[in-house]
């Protein structure tokens, strides 16, 4: 007779035999428009062949068109919540969205601190609705824990530049490269930064380091608005790391994920576009071509988009 091993006897390479995908943990708000947050991590890490591992850190209290406001959840729940699972399986990457406030953001740091060989990607959402106060605390704590462990940090280049460089005064835009350097010199090793307003109908998307861009992707502007976009790329990046792609790969697949999700994007309500991340179960329309061969009822690849 044969018993069931026990998960403390495993190491992370049987953990992830048994279970399969690769699993990705993710500290985030539960957001009910499912635009962001946690319902769109999940959705995305599971459209791009990994497992999540949800982590509440707040309730967001939001339609599809703004945040009213939020709840947080207690700094101590959070790390019970995660160190609970962590004794069970075996992590491949970490992605952090809103960890809720200062006192959360330690919570998660302090867990993070305890795999510093697993890749962790950063989203900065922005924060503009939260109290002046509370989100400078939020800030500051950020930038003193998570940045250091951070491998890619993900955001809007407005976002970015007014987190990393709130002095900036020049008469140009901050480049990736400066936004980069900038968050070197806090411990991140890359930044892909989002939104970067070029002169024509095109926005770009780079990946940087502090000696300069690595790669990219430029996106026809949308006459829309989109909610969800940055959780989407983060999420989808720290899959892509954890299925054991490279980071310049890795950010490829995950640009384009976020650009099909976009191009499919739909409203649920009245306000904002939210990704579809399952965009490519959907039956192609009907004036649609296939590819020669193709099988209408096949179920197609997310970590192959392009």
């Amino acid at each position: 007779m044969t018993t069931d091993p026990n998960p403390s006897d495993l190491t992370q390479d049987d953990t992830q035999d048994m279970t399969g995908p690769a699993c990705v943990m993710t500290f985030n708000a539960n957001d009910p428009s499912g635009a962001g947050g946690l319902g769109g991590d999940v959705a995305t890490i599971s459209a791009m062949g990994a497992h999540a591992l949800p982590v509440v850190t707040a309730v967001l209290l939001r339609d599809t068109a703004e945040v009213f406001d939020h709840q947080s959840i207690d700094e101590d729940a959070i790390v019970e919540q995660a160190r609970s699972i962590l004794e069970d399986a075996a992590i491949s990457a970490w992605k952090v969205g809103f960890l809720g406030s200062a006192e959360g953001v330690s919570a998660a740091a302090e867990v993070l601190s305890d795999y510093p060989d697993v890749p962790l990607v950063s989203y900065l959402p922005n924060l503009s609705w939260m109290e002046e106060a509370d989100h400078e605390a939020y800030h500051e704590a950020f930038r003193e824990l998570v940045l250091p462990q951070t491998e890619v940090l993900v955001g809007n280049h407005k976002t970015l530049t007014d987190f990393l460089l709130p002095d900036w005064e020049a008469d140009r835009p901050a480049s990736p490269r400066e936004l980069a350097g900038a968050a070197a010199e806090h411990g991140a090793r890359f930044v892909l930064v989002t939104g970067v307003q070029l002169p024509d109908q095109f926005v770009d998307n780079v990946l940087a380091s502090a000696e300069g861009p690595i790669t990219g992707e430029k996106f026809e502007r949308f006459d829309t608005s989109f909610v969800g976009a940055g959780d989407t790329l983060a999420a989808a990046l720290a899959a892509m790391l954890a299925n054991g792609a490279e980071l310049h790969m890795a950010t490829a697949e995950a640009l384009a994920f976020l650009d099909q999700t976009l191009d499919a994007g739909f409203r649920p309500g009245m306000g904002s576009v939210v990704p579809d991340r399952f965009f490519w179960a959907q039956p192609p329309a009907e004036d649609e071509e296939l590819p020669p061969g193709a099988d209408v009822d096949a179920p197609h690849d997310p970590r192959h988009v392009h």
